[in-house]
């Protein structure tokens, strides 16, 4: 029986009419399986495209009101997935929401460097974005009658095969595996190097693997570049375009007061680990891995990423460490005060470095997250 995930994201109370609301994120997480179940459902009239299919791409890349009105006739809704296929759409639909002002638009796109750099200036103030991420827990796990235990359930297999759609809907572990294999070959990479005159994949994927060899640990340019014959600048401009496809983001280091924290170099970590397990070619269980630490920490750091994401809990993130070797895995400043995460894969409890208690007293709050802790981590605010 093939499961149904629900998502966080509503479509249908997200739309308003004179505007665009633009979903964003990786391929493959289900952007287009929602916009589909939306217009299945909606009695709005509605008209869809694909921004993938040429004749979409030339119906819309003209800005220009007379050639748009026969495209959207008397429709209430304009639907475009993979919107950031069409040359220029940014301000075709800045057109549509001012001239057509009686119909909601949304559009969907998988690469973020493409759609949102077209999209931002032309729609300011005429759109509302929204981000969908591989599968959160909080949303696996919606209905369950009791989620702590299930999480803790589930957990081993989460840390191998990630949270992508069909990795979770897959039946075997060899479909998982074979799922993620095809993701990392024919998909990750296809919006880098279809836009950004990136030669080749085989550096951009060698510079995934030393980054998947270091999650949990700073990151130096010059050293990535050492290793890979490249200079800083050029793994620079790729590891944001990594970003920009949403692969890897950075956790840059958090400092305020002391000489002796450390912020110059940052950590990153992978959207999804059952992506950072094909990258290296790892699927083994957990009982015979020697990361089952660094997996734990990415798996949590993105997991609390999604969560305030979807929550629109908004807060800055880092990590923090001294040169003395103290460090924190995790710390979110949010309205005036300070919240410390350490991860930790082994129930036991920490207290929070000596340090760090001196050097920012009375605005800081601390917890260890555990498997067996968490569900509370992730659900509340």
């Amino acid at each position: 029986m093939h499961q149904v995930i629900q998502r966080y994201l509503d479509i249908g109370s997200e739309l308003t009419h004179g505007k665009t609301l633009v979903i964003l994120g990786p391929r493959r997480v289900g952007k287009t399986t929602l916009l589909r179940e939306f217009l299945e459902k909606t009695s709005q009239s509605v008209l869809s495209y694909s921004g993938d299919e040429v004749s979409t791409q030339q119906a819309f890349e003209v800005a220009d009101s007379a050639r748009l009105r026969p495209l959207l006739g008397s429709a209430q809704v304009l639907a475009i997935d993979e919107a950031q296929a069409i040359p220029r759409i940014g301000q075709t639909l800045k057109i549509i929401n001012d001239h057509f002002p009686d119909i909601a638009v949304v559009v969907t796109g998988s690469s973020a460097f493409e759609l949102a750099g077209q999209v931002g200036e032309p729609l300011t103030g005429r759109k509302t974005t929204r981000y969908l991420y591989p599968v959160a827990v909080t949303e696996m796990l919606r209905d369950a009658v009791a989620p702590e235990y299930d999480f803790v359930q589930l957990l081993p297999e989460w840390l191998v095969y990630g949270m992508y759609p069909s990795a979770l809907t897959a039946e075997s572990q060899a479909q998982k595996a074979e799922f993620l294999r095809e993701l990392v070959d024919s998909y990750l990479l296809r919006d880098i190097l279809a836009y950004q005159e990136v030669k080749g994949s085989s550096v951009l994927m060698q510079l995934l693997v030393l980054l998947a060899h270091q999650v949990g640990n700073e990151v130096s340019h010059t050293e990535l570049g050492r290793s890979l014959h490249i200079d800083k600048n050029t793994v620079a401009r790729y590891l944001d375009l990594l970003e920009k496809s949403y692969i890897i983001f950075r956790l840059g280091g958090f400092s305020r007061n002391l000489r002796s924290e450390v912020t110059r170099m940052p950590k990153y970590y992978f959207y999804d680990v059952g992506v950072r397990n094909a990258v290296i070619g790892n699927f083994n269980e957990l009982s015979l891995r020697d990361d089952v630490g660094r997996l734990w920490e990415n798996f949590m750091v993105t997991e609390r990423l999604k969560a305030r994401t979807y929550n629109r809990i908004y807060a800055n993130q880092y990590f923090w460490r001294t040169w003395k070797q103290n460090e924190i895995d995790l710390i979110e400043e949010r309205d005036g005060t300070l919240y410390g995460y350490e991860m930790k894969w082994r129930d036991k409890r920490v207290s929070p470095p000596a340090e760090w208690l001196e050097a920012y007293p009375g605005k800081t709050q601390w917890q260890t997250v555990t498997p067996q802790t968490a569900w509370g981590f992730l659900s509340r605010d």
